[in-house]
């Protein structure tokens, strides 16, 4: 069953975009069971919207590579702030490009 989750971050942009690139470094193979990505600037920080294949694959990734490179950017202090995080059942997703339709 897939999983998503949108995630409502208190950090500057600057912080994501140090995040996504040290991910990115973490990860250079892609990302086992990661549909879609898209993370944008808001008034208060960052939010981050993630549609995966299943919530295993998605709590792995975040335990393996999400956790170390949060560490490695923040320099082994506390992220600039606790994330608010939404977790739901996707409906309607339609990725053409990849042939999925959920």
């Amino acid at each position: 069953m897939s999983h998503a989750l949108v995630m409502n971050v208190p950090a500057p942009i600057e912080f994501y975009d140090a995040l996504h690139a040290e991910i990115g470094r973490r990860s250079p193979d892609g990302v086992d069971g990661l549909l879609l990505h898209v993370g944008r600037a808001t008034d208060g920080g960052f939010q981050v919207v993630e549609v995966w294949e299943s919530k295993e694959k998605c709590d792995r990734f975040f335990a393996e590579i999400v956790g170390p490179a949060v560490g490695a950017v923040s320099g082994g202090q506390a992220p600039p702030g606790e994330p608010v995080m939404e977790e739901f059942e996707p409906r309607g997703l339609i990725i053409p490009t990849a042939a999925i339709a959920v």
